[in-house]
């Protein structure tokens, strides 16, 4: 990413123009809930069933069953402390990077291109919500907590699919929609921030509340008609021309670059976390072979699939945070990820 980059040639490792102080942070952790919002976005429930569902579900677990092989040889090797985190890390991939792409080569429609779409999907959310369990300031010590949230959740998406059926309210959206009130993508702020706020108050991490704001808005609003014809794109612009990249280049800010240049085996780390990443993610690749009409298209899948770097960049921070990642570690994922 440019963003993380840029953070670093103007934070305090290189130009030292900036840093991560709190009006940086704060910002940030906005960008990185936005950024979790659109993930959730993405999320295309319709194509999450059936056959499909069944291949991608074995396909993820056969990615997470090598990425905890691989965790647990790194433990082994004393260069990560967390097995379970880093096979997080390592099978979670990109939907919002592979869309685009599949988009523009025509490629969504297809049956080829609807696999590597829900594979995606799931390799996005499962993540995100092991993250949050096992990861959170809580644990499993809360379960009624959890419960609880996912009832609020739940709550919530039921009364805006009720709230949609009344005429009244209907007509007040589509008049204002498109005003200087901007109500829907207000609506969406005021979702992101109550779902954040209360799995914080949960004792979930605030990221799984960033996500189920994106999921509940791509549930509850699924008209085809012109109404809803911009929303999601509104919400595009906000998110990556304002906030996300705030979350990148104070990430970029905090990385210490020169960490990895203090010792042969802390550079070395960058190609076995890069080497890691192919391999976990672009193994499952192979069982799309029914669906592919040349060989070519299951390495372009494989190589799709390893494009993530959102996830590595949070659990990463998070495993910083908890003490299970080294700082060093971090840095070095982080760059196997730009380098993916």
């Amino acid at each position: 990413m440019v963003e993380i980059l840029f953070g670093i040639v103007v934070g305090p490792r290189v130009l030292d123009w900036a840093h991560a102080d709190e009006p940086v942070s704060v910002l940030g952790l906005v960008g990185l809930s936005f950024l979790l919002l659109l993930a959730g976005l993405e999320i295309d429930l319709d194509k999450l069933r059936g056959r499909l569902l069944r291949v991608k579900l074995l396909g993820f677990a056969l990615s997470f069953g090598v990425a905890l092989v691989v965790g647990f040889g790194l433990q082994l090797g004393a260069v990560v402390k967390s097995p379970l985190l880093i096979a997080i890390i390592l099978s979670a991939t990109g939907l919002g990077v592979i869309l685009p792409i599949l988009k523009d080569a025509e490629q969504t429609t297809t049956p080829f291109g609807q696999v590597v779409v829900a594979g995606a999907s799931i390799a996005e959310v499962t993540p995100i919500v092991l993250l949050s369990l096992f990861f959170s300031g809580v644990g499993w010590n809360r379960l009624e907590a959890r419960i609880g949230f996912g009832v609020f959740v739940l709550a919530v998406a039921g009364t805006i699919l009720g709230l949609q059926h009344s005429m009244r309210i209907s007509r007040t959206l589509l008049q204002l929609q498109d005003t200087t009130a901007e109500i829907r993508v207000r609506g969406a702020f005021l979702l992101l921030a109550l779902f954040v706020a209360l799995a914080s108050r949960f004792g979930l991490e605030a990221i799984l509340g960033a996500f189920l704001a994106g999921a509940t808005i791509k549930l509850v609003d699924r008209g085809e008609g012109m109404t809803h014809a911009f929303f999601h794109g509104k919400l595009e612009a906000v998110g990556f021309g304002v906030f996300i990249p705030f979350f990148f280049v104070s990430t970029g800010m905090k990385l210490d670059v020169a960490s990895l240049f203090d010792s042969a085996s802390a550079l070395g780390r960058v190609p076995l976390f890069l080497a890691a990443l192919l391999v976990v993610r672009a193994l499952p690749a192979v069982l799309y072979r029914p669906f592919a009409e040349r060989s070519g298209q299951l390495v372009a899948a494989g190589l799709l699939q390893a494009t993530s770097l959102s996830i590595p960049v949070v659990s990463g921070q998070i495993g910083v945070d908890l003490g299970l990642i080294r700082p060093m570690d971090y840095v070095a994922l982080v760059a196997a990820g730009l380098d993916d």
